[in-house]
This record gives structure tokens, C-alpha cells and sequence, in this order.
């Protein structure tokens, strides 16, 4: 059981971080090019600032989708956290190709806000099984509620 448990926190650690990596591979060539050009709020932070954030994110993710998976048997309310947790997932994956890679702050917009929902709905579920699971997410939420507000500022002075 312990190397099962070990397993699905290696996955779940591994998925986060992979997004992580998938997007650092869009966004990176694009700092000092086109991201440096665009008008950005004075409370825009430092570039190194991100990396910090989002591995701390990634991996508070990954526990909670960890707990979510390891401590609960399977019931339409673990399916569901679960569900809404690869969903959030899945659109912070197409957030940096969609910003950087299309160079289309508009666009990143909407799926920011669908980011948004789709934590806040998961944090819901979670709340229902798993009240740390969703506590470990509330950071997430806040750092994606200011990337939002960074995001809509980008596009609002360009």
C-alpha cells in the first residue's frame, strides 16, 4: 500500500510539474522578446518571480489531487473533485501556448477566467471530501486571481 501511495504522489507531482515544464518551453523564449515589449502594470512582478510561484503551486496541486486519489475511496464526489481538478488542469495547460505562444493576451483572458471557475469549482468539491485537499488549493486561486487581474491590465494597455 505505502509503494501504491508513493506511486500515485510521484504521478501526481510528475503531471503537475510536467504541465509546468510543457508551458516554461512556450513562455521562456518569449520574456525578453515579445512579453518585454508589451505594456505591463507597475505591479507586474520580476520574471524570476513566476518560476518560484508556479513550482510552489504545482506541487500543492499535486498533493491535493495525491489526497484526493490515495485517501478516498471512489465515489461520485471523489470522481467529481477529481474531474474538475484535471479540468483546471487542462486549461492552465493551454494558458501560456495561448499568451505567449499565440501572443494573444484576449484570448488568454477568457481561459484565465475559465481557470478561475474551474478552481473554484474544484476547491467546492474538494471541501466536500477532503477539506485540506481544498485548502491546499486556495493559494492557487489567489495567484490566479492576481494573474487575472495581470492578464486583463496587459490587455486593457496594449
Amino acid at each position: 500500500m505505502k509503494t501504491l501511495s508513493f506511486f500515485r504522489l510521484v504521478l501526481a507531482v510528475g503531471l503537475c510539474l510536467g504541465v509546468g515544464a510543457l508551458g516554461s518551453l512556450v513562455t521562456t523564449p518569449q520574456i525578453p522578446t515579445w512579453y518585454a515589449g508589451l505594456v505591463k502594470p507597475s505591479w507586474t512582478p520580476p520574471p524570476a518571480a513566476f518560476p518560484i510561484a508556479w513550482t510552489t503551486l504545482y506541487v500543492l496541486m499535486a498533493v491535493a489531487l495525491w489526497r484526493l486519489w490515495q485517501l478516498h475511496a471512489p465515489s461520485p464526489a471523489r470522481r467529481l473533485a477529481i474531474g474538475l481538478w484535471l479540468a483546471q488542469l487542462a486549461l492552465n495547460a493551454i494558458w501560456s501556448p495561448v499568451f505567449f505562444g499565440l501572443e494573444a493576451p484576449g484570448a488568454a483572458l477568457v481561459v484565465v477566467v475559465a481557470l478561475w471557475l474551474a478552481i473554484a469549482a474544484t476547491i467546492w468539491a474538494c471541501l466536500r471530501i477532503d477539506r485540506i485537499a481544498a485548502w491546499l488549493l486556495v493559494p492557487y486561486l489567489a495567484w490566479v486571481s492576481y494573474a487575472t487581474t495581470l492578464n486583463a491590465a496587459i490587455v486593457v494597455l496594449n
